[in-house]
């Protein structure tokens, strides 16, 4: 099979959320082609399957830096970052992604994500005890 075979069924069971056998095929892709789209998906599933965080940031940062403008890395550079709990990180990455084209997947995953209401007093810092315990207790009663 040729890389790009290889790459299509990785694909394939990625979408049928199945990343562990999809992992298997990126490898083997990889090893015969080394493409950044490759490179970025492997590392996206090592990191998810495998936990590798630091090796599968490194996979995809470096597909970035040889096609900085594929929303595709930054889609899965941002999963990567949530894998790790970097919330932040991982939204600033998928905004990046959709500021080089338009992709549906990085703006589910940002839906999903969701936004934070205003502060309930935007005049104190968004860290500020009263917003927290109002904005909290608001919550609570259903008033937000």
């Amino acid at each position: 099979m040729t890389a790009d075979e290889l790459f299509g069924k990785g694909i394939a069971l990625l979408s049928d959320n199945n990343p562990l056998a999809a992992l298997a095929y990126f490898e083997k892709a990889y090893t015969i082609k080394k493409a950044p789209a490759i490179q970025s998906y492997m590392g996206m599933c090592i990191a998810i399957e495998r936990g590798k965080i630091t090796y599968g940031l490194m996979l995809c940062n470096d597909a970035i830096l040889q096609e900085p403008e594929n929303p595709l890395h930054y889609q899965n550079l941002g999963r990567i970052y949530l894998k790790a709990g970097r919330r932040v990180d991982a939204i600033e990455t998928f905004r990046k992604g959709l500021s080089f084209g338009d992709n549906a997947e990085i703006k589910h995953i940002l839906d999903s994500l969701g936004t934070r209401k205003k502060p309930v007093f935007p005049f104190l810092p968004r860290n500020n005890f009263l917003n927290k315990y109002t904005g909290l207790m608001m919550h609570r009663l259903k008033l937000r």
